[in-house]
């Protein structure tokens, strides 16, 4: 997610910091590369120009160039003017008031509205809602019953829609439908067409008054840049969105859509899809985000992640099974499947603070999700009894599961090394007394709960 532009950014505050003091020409040729970033970020002109003044006229002021630090002042003139530009602040979605609350979905085809309805039903049942999902996409082949598969898939209740029927009189008889069963929220999945047209509109615009909506959120491919942005404003202006939901942000290394659509159309991100599952849909922070283009990682993100997919008990169980140097294999097969419920390695990595220093070396490792797959593939190949004591792996053991898994004896042999290295770490922690469960030790100043 925008590694492009974190990489463009990164050079240019590199040069920064390695003055000792700046004067208004080396913020001006700083500024002239900023803006060359962000324009080939796909980053609307306007919004660029706007940006770009905004930084100089406060990087030039007196308190930037007769600080100490003059280059890491620039830095944070431009994350708070980044932060402004994406929203301030994340913004909740409107829930309150008449229920069941309406939410409609809505955008260009492929853009990922079914997927998206499922995944923000997902959400709202975790945080204890009760969610009701409406397919009213009558025309692309399947996409009903698409939406069925998703709701099994996430345990939410679909409406029983038929393609015979209009997509307003689908909505409001599952509105009425939800009110009589207890559902507290309505989503409903419209459909889309290739590009803006006046059917499109009209139909969106019949569903806006046939139901009363407390949301309606646009949804668009990260991907396509300034095109999502043009069209967000064009379904704005004949609809009056309230928020927009971007997709496939995983793979949106520029960054030109986020940083745009809120500042062309005035509403805000509300969420990001970062993958394909079910559980990859994240509220939008814009602070947070200002960190990561900027290289600075977001640990809050990467924390809550973790408490999304780590059940508790699972986790003090682990602890005492460190303690007493039981971690096994199967242990080990466990962790992987958690780490792969928070997301890709990549994602992952992008949240961990001065981790593009690191990738910028020529011997840094690189995140490998295949190896992730092949080590578990290989873990699985292995009987419940060698899960448990790998010392009993021999090299007849080894050939079979590498004929098992689809590997090599050298892949098996560097999973178990890479086990043993692991159990050699934890002895050595427990060892100087980082896990024993002893004195709590203080967190570092500004991160106290």
């Amino acid at each position: 997610m925008f590694e492009n532009l974190t990489d463009r950014l990164e050079s240019v505050f590199k040069k920064l910091r390695g003055h000792g003091k700046l004067t208004e020409e080396n913020i001006q040729e700083a500024m002239g590369e900023v803006r060359t970033a962000l324009l080939e970020a796909d980053v609307n002109f306007g919004v660029v120009k706007e940006f770009v003044a905004a930084v100089t006229a406060k990087a030039i002021g007196q308190e930037v160039l007769s600080s100490l630090s003059p280059g890491q002042q620039v830095v944070k003139v431009v994350h708070d003017e980044l932060v402004q530009l994406l929203g301030s602040e994340a913004q909740p979605l409107r829930l309150e008031g008449r229920q069941p609350a309406v939410i409609m979905l809505a955008g260009l085809q492929g853009s990922g509205k079914t997927t998206t309805a499922a995944k923000l039903a997902k959400q709202l049942k975790e945080k204890g809602r009760s969610p009701y999902l409406v397919p009213a996409d009558v025309y692309r082949p399947a996409a009903i019953e698409q939406l069925h598969v998703l709701g099994a898939q996430v345990g939410v209740p679909v409406f029983a829609s038929t393609v015979e029927q209009r997509p307003v009189d689908i909505a409001r008889q599952a509105v009425a439908q939800a009110a009589a069963g207890a559902h507290d929220t309505v989503i409903i999945d419209t459909a889309g067409r290739l590009h803006v047209d006046e059917a499109l509109m009209a139909e969106l615009q019949e569903i806006s008054r046939a139901v009363p909506l407390a949301e309606v959120l646009f949804v668009a491919d990260a991907m396509t840049g300034q095109d999502a942005v043009t069209v967000a404003a064009k379904f704005n202006a004949d609809l009056e969105i309230t928020g927009v939901i971007l997709t496939k942000m995983e793979g949106d290394a520029r960054g030109g859509a986020a940083l745009s659509v809120k500042k062309i159309t005035g509403k805000p991100i509300k969420f990001v899809g970062v993958g394909e599952s079910v559980e990859a849909l994240e509220v939008f922070h814009p602070d947070r985000t200002a960190s990561r283009i900027l290289g600075m990682g977001d640990v809050l993100s990467l924390i809550e992640r973790a408490e999304a997919v780590v059940d508790q008990k699972n986790a003090e169980q682990l602890a005492r099974k460190i303690q007493k140097n039981a971690f096994t294999l199967e242990d080990f097969l466990d962790q992987i499947q958690q780490i792969k419920k928070m997301g890709t390695l990549e994602q992952l990595m992008g949240m961990i603070p001065g981790i593009n220093k690191l990738k910028q070396l020529k011997d840094a490792p690189k995140p490998d999700q295949k190896e992730l797959v092949k080590t578990e593939a290989i873990i699985r190949s292995m009987t419940l009894k060698e899960r448990r004591n790998h010392l009993i792996i021999n090299a007849g053991r080894r050939q079979r599961i590498a004929n098992g898994s689809g590997t090599s004896v050298a892949e098996v042999n560097r999973v178990l090394k890479s086990y043993t290295m692991m159990l050699k770490m934890m002895k050595n922690l427990k060892g100087k007394g980082i896990m024993s469960g002893g004195k709590r030790r203080k967190l570092p100043k500004g991160l106290n709960r």
